[in-house]
C-alpha cells in the first residue's frame, strides 16, 4: 500500500512539517528506514539515530523536531501514532492459491496430508512432510527434509531452514503482543510486519508459539532445541544450539546467546541480552543482562512488589553483612 504523507498526517492526527506529496510505501525502524519509508522515535535516547536517519518521514514529538533531517509528523505520543499507522501497511493472506511446491515433496503422490491449506507462492523443499490439517500461508519458505506434524500454523512470509522438526500445534508467526495506550486508557494494537526466520536443524515442541517481529524479524538460529509449551515473543533472537525447556516465556526483543540451556518455567523479561554458554536453572526469573557464561538461579517467594523492593536491597548486601557479623562475632569471642 502507498500513501501520501498528507494522508498519513490525517490518519494519525499529526502536524505535518514538510512535503505532503511524498509517497510512503512501508514502515521501518529508525536505523534502517530508507527513502519511501516512514519511521518513528519515542525517546530522546535514540536521537543520534534520528540525526542519521534516511527515512522519507519520521513520527516524533515537538521536542525532537530540530534534530529531524527529513519530513516530520508531530504528535504527542509517537508510539501510539505508529501503532495506528502500522495497520495501513500490513498485508494479509489472500485466498488465491497459486502454490509452488517442490515436486519431490510428495509421498504416495502427496506428502502434503489431507486437510492442509497451502497459500500462494509457498515453497516446500525436497522430501519435506506436511502432516494433516496444517495451514501454511502465503510466501512461506520451508527447506528440505523437514517434518511438519499435524495442526501446525505457519503464518505468511515466515522461513524455515532444512531438517527442521515442528511438532503438533505449533504456531509460527502470529501477531506479537504490542499495544499502545490511547488517551482514554484503552489499547491500540500495533501491527507486526516482520516475520519469523528459523535456521537449519531446529526442533520445536508441541504447542510452542513464536511471534513475528514488529518490523525486524524474530530469529531462531541453527540447531536450536525448543521444548513443548514455550512462548517466544516478537523480535527475540535465539543463538545457535541453545536449548529451552517447557513452559518458558521470553519477552520481546531479548537476545539469547549460543549454546545456552534454559530450564523449565523460566521467565525472561524483554530487552535484555544473555551471553553465550549460560545455564539458567528451572523456575528462575531473568530480569537483567547476563554478561558472562555460567550457571544462574533466581527465584523467591511471592510477595508484594513494595516488599520485594525492600528485600532485594538487603539480599544484594548479604555478603557484606555476613562479613561484618563474622568480624563482630570474633571480637566477642576474644
Amino acid at each position: 500500500m502507498s500513501l501520501k504523507l498528507s494522508q498519513i498526517a490525517d490518519l494519525i492526527e499529526a502536524k505535518l512539517i514538510g512535503d505532503g506529496e511524498v509517497i510512503i510505501n512501508s514502515i521501518n525502524t529508525l536505523d534502517f528506514a530508507k527513502l519511501g519509508q516512514i519511521t518513528y522515535i519515542a525517546s530522546k535516547k535514540y536521537q543520534s539515530s534520528l540525526d542519521q536517519s534516511k527515512a522519507s518521514a519520521v513520527i516524533l514529538n515537538a521536542e525532537l523536531l530540530e534534530l529531524c533531517p527529513t519530513n516530520a509528523l508531530i504528535v504527542s505520543n509517537p508510539y501510539l501514532a505508529f501503532a495506528k499507522l502500522s495497520h495501513c501497511f500490513k498485508q494479509y493472506s489472500s485466498s488465491d492459491n497459486n502454490t509452488a511446491i517442490d515436486p519431490t515433496a510428495f509421498l504416495n503422490k502427496v506428502k502434503v496430508s489431507y486437510g492442509c491449506v497451502i497459500g500462494k507462492n509457498a515453497v516446500i523443499g525436497e522430501n519435506t512432510v506436511v502432516g494433516p490439517n496444517c495451514v501454511i500461508e502465503d510466501n512461506v519458505r520451508i527447506g528440505a527434509n523437514s517434518h511438519i506434524f499435524a495442526n501446525v500454523v505457519i503464518h505468511k512470509g515466515c522461513e524455515l531452514g532444512h531438517s527442521c522438526v515442528i511438532s503438533s500445534g505449533v504456531v509460527i508467526g502470529a501477531e506479537g503482543f504490542g499495544n499502545a495506550r490511547n488517551d482514554d486508557k484503552s489499547w491500540q494494537t500495533i501491527a507486526h510486519v516482520g516475520k519469523v526466520v528459523i535456521g537449519n536443524n531446529v526442533t520445536i515442541g508441541a504447542n510452542t508459539t513464536i511471534d513475528r517481529g514488529t518490523i525486524d524479524d524474530t530469529e531462531i538460529h541453527n540447531g536450536v532445541r525448543l521444548d513443548n509449551l514455550i512462548h517466544i515473543a516478537h523480535n527475540v533472537i535465539i543463538g545457535e544450539n541453545t536449548a529451552i525447556a517447557a513452559k518458558t516465556g521470553i519477552a520481546g526483543s531479548t537476545i539469547l546467546g549460543k549454546r545456552c540451556m534454559i530450564g523449565g518455567m523460566v521467565g525472561i523479561v524483554g530487552h535484555i541480552t544473555i551471553a553465550n554458554d549460560v545455564i539458567v536453572n528451572a523456575t528462575s526469573t531473568v530480569d537483567k543482562n547476563i554478561k558472562k557464561p555460567g550457571m544462574y538461579t533466581g527465584f523467591f517467594p511471592l510477595m508484594t512488589h513494595k516488599s520485594w523492593q525492600k528485600v532485594r536491597v538487603w539480599l544484594i548486601k548479604l555478603d557484606k553483612i555476613a562479613k561484618v557479623l563474622n568480624i563482630k562475632l570474633k571480637e566477642v569471642k576474644k
